[in-house]
């Protein structure tokens, strides 16, 4: 099967991306370009580089993907946060919105979860696709989002760049996720921006300016830049061109693969619904890794992480 387009028969919802509507007209907004994870590595290459994703439609086997939204539902409503009374499966929210990242409580040390996202069926992909030996950073980064805003826009590599930069996020959703439920969306062809965007691409998270009279607040981490390239997603392409893209359904067992640069975040969750999704990090084995996300315990955005440079 060569890469398609998925056929959508009926114009989606009004779609809201931070709290401001999307544009939807046909040079404004479109549907990702899926991809068959058998095609040869050199093909897939040659479409990560032209599209700057790889958008895999049944990666997984649903029902591997379906014990692990069981595994985190089942958290889920041990903790409180899922409406009392409502199937665990269908994810109610209940109020309290989970945490992100590194303040996120669920279990990382899942098995089922470690078996999906760090397996076989994915390292044997990322082998192939990279040509080599392939570690994963081990921190996961759990997305949670219960209803309203979506992640500003942004780009991976201000995050995780003290390593490779030829490093790839997987995005896994935990569940089929449509339009309302809202989910990823990358902006076309936005990882060739480059030149556009190397004010924003040179920074890092957790670099400061020493030069700066609020230097202090920035190294004792007082004071913190969350990496968002921007919160208006039709004022960013206006300048940067190219439509929002994201699926009209993503599934179970689908992944969504992409490079470090290509612009990205979510749609807002119009349900009353938790949004579950995963992302994971991967890359040669042979290059250098962040060591931000690495170990039994990656340090991640600590104080300690903190760099000071001359801007």
């Amino acid at each position: 099967m060569s890469a398609t387009n998925p056929s959508v028969s009926v114009a989606p919802p009004h779609l809201y991306a931070h709290g401001l509507p999307l544009e939807l007209s046909d040079d404004k907004f479109g549907f990702l370009v899926e991809s068959n994870p058998a095609e040869s590595p050199a093909l897939l290459q040659e479409r990560m580089e032209a599209d700057g994703y790889l958008y895999l439609r049944e990666f997984w086997p649903r029902a591997q993907v379906q014990a692990v939204r069981d595994s985190i539902t089942r958290q889920l409503d041990a903790l409180g946060f899922l409406q009392p009374g409502a199937p665990v499966d269908e994810a109610r929210f209940h109020g309290r919105e989970v945490g992100r990242a590194m303040g996120n409580p669920l279990n990382q040390q899942d098995p089922l979860l470690q078996n999906l996202v760090f397996g076989p069926r994915i390292i044997d992909f990322f082998q192939t696709f990279l040509g080599g030996s392939v570690r994963h950073f081990d921190f996961i980064w759990f997305r949670t989002k219960g209803p309203g805003l979506g992640s500003p826009i942004h780009c991976d590599l201000v995050y995780m760049g003290r390593g490779t930069h030829n490093l790839y996020t997987t995005w896994v959703p935990l569940g089929d996720v449509n339009l309302n439920l809202g989910g990823l969306m990358v902006l076309e062809g936005s990882h060739k921006k480059n030149a556009e965007l190397k004010p924003y691409l040179s920074r890092d998270v957790d670099e400061y300016c020493t030069n700066r009279d609020d230097a202090a607040d920035y190294a004792s981490g007082k004071k913190w830049w969350d990496g968002t390239l921007s919160k208006n997603a039709t004022a960013l392409q206006a300048s940067l061109g190219g439509r929002w893209l994201t699926s009209p359904e993503f599934r179970m067992g689908d992944a969504m693969i992409f490079n470090m640069t290509l612009v990205h975040g979510s749609l807002d969750n119009q349900t009353d619904r938790f949004r579950l999704s995963t992302d994971t990090r991967y890359q040669l084995a042979a290059e250098p890794v962040d060591p931000r996300w690495i170990g039994d315990n990656p340090p991640g955005h600590t104080t300690a992480q903190r760099l000071g440079r001359v801007c």
